[in-house]
């Protein structure tokens, strides 16, 4: 095993000034790639509060105060539009929203070495610190992992946490490439990182964000006022830098879609509803919501969910995932790549349904198989301690 990347790098740069990150801007853009991680805060706002974005190239490491006074931030941006530059994430899903938020689109050349680990076979969602132990025989020092990156001065040990993150990460990559190019499997991961790459998928639309709620009813009139109350509350809570569960909760929207209240004296009843907060600003934008939501047409209403779809056998759906786990097993891939559980329901209830496990490689893999075994061309059998498929 190697020794952990760390003991090769230099000491890491403390950027605070402009100048010296325009510099380090300028030497990592003639990288091939530059590992990224960011630390953050949010437990008290809706937006992340940036504290800190650690950088490493070939020969050094950055870690940038982003609360350090008048440092600009936006010098940042070319290394991250820069489509020369692969930028290599772990689980990158909130650090990419961070930067959409920062810079308002998404940093170019993406990678991220938890997906690639999927495909790799690493399983389903990989920690860093596995991966990090597994590929490098590195060790992640776990103390400062849930400190408080907002205070400052930032301390040495902070600072080497944060550090060892972005340089673990140079041996991460450079691994797992090594091994995914080994196998063929380097364009699965493109096909994976595109919705990284798609700002829709760190924008959640408002108008949408009822059917998360899953309410138990078909009154279409209540359906239309929990999509307008949710949609309400998700712009509040951006507007107000709170988290939309703090604002108000998800069973005290249901309840005031259920009832639909009027008056500031009624939405001070609600559950979760203070007086303040009925009277005052927001109290009134949500009745303002309420009562346009009452007063659509039906035809502006939601659909409400249909229940009389055919329901998917069991016995069905437990053998189509046995197919997925040998196939996993076989091909050494995280089975949540290949296909979802509403992937599976789909395949048991429909002909072929327009899903991902019945496309690209993961037909290839598993879909078009599970289309064979549910049709009775192929059924399955045990040889020693392993799932095999038969030929009928």
């Amino acid at each position: 095993m190697s020794r952990p990347a760390r003991a090769r790098f230099p000491d890491p740069i403390l950027i605070t000034t402009s100048d010296a990150l325009a510099a380090v801007v300028e030497r990592l853009r003639t990288e091939r790639f530059v590992t990224i991680d960011t630390e953050f805060v949010r437990e008290r706002t809706y937006w992340p509060e940036l504290c800190v974005v650690q950088l490493a190239g070939e020969n050094e490491v950055a870690i940038i105060d982003a609360e350090a006074e008048g440092l600009d931030l936006q010098l940042l941006a070319p290394l991250l539009d820069d489509p020369a530059v692969t930028k290599v994430f772990h689980a990158a899903r909130q650090d990419l929203e961070i930067f959409l938020y920062k810079f308002g689109r998404l940093p170019q050349a993406l990678f991220d070495t938890q997906v690639a680990a999927m495909v790799a076979g690493f399983g389903d969602q990989v920690g860093y610190d596995s991966l990090v132990s597994a590929l490098t025989g590195g060790q992640i020092d776990k103390a400062h992992r849930f400190s408080d990156w907002s205070r400052r001065p930032l301390s040495p040990a902070q600072i080497a946490y944060a550090a060892a993150d972005v340089t673990h990460l140079r041996d991460v990559y450079v691994k797992l490439l090594e091994r995914l190019q080994r196998d063929g499997r380097d364009e699965w991961v493109g096909e994976e990182m595109a919705c990284l790459s798609d700002p829709a998928t760190f924008r959640p639309n408002p108008d949408t964000l009822w059917e998360r709620l899953r309410p138990r009813t078909g009154n279409r009139r209540m359906l239309g006022v929990l999509r307008a109350v949710a949609a309400w509350r998700e712009r509040e809570a951006q507007r107000v830098d709170v988290p939309r569960q703090r604002l108000l909760k998800d069973e005290s929207l249901l309840e005031i879609a259920a009832t639909a209240p009027t008056t500031a004296e009624a939405l001070s009843g609600m559950r979760g509803v203070s007086r303040g907060f009925a009277e005052g600003k927001s109290g009134s934008g949500l009745l303002e919501a309420i009562a346009g939501a009452q007063a659509l047409p039906e035809d502006s209403l939601p659909a409400a969910p249909r229940k009389d779809g055919p329901r998917p056998s069991p016995a069905l759906v437990s053998l189509l995932k046995v197919l997925l786990a040998a196939k996993c097993e076989q091909h050494d891939v995280a089975p949540r790549l290949l296909a979802s559980s509403e992937d599976i329901d789909r395949l048991a209830t429909e002909s072929e349904p327009e899903i991902p496990a019945l496309s690209g490689w993961r037909r290839e893999l598993f879909g078009a198989d599970a289309l064979s075994l549910k049709e009775g061309r192929i059924s399955l059998g045990v040889d020693g301690r392993r799932i095999r498929m038969l030929r009928t």
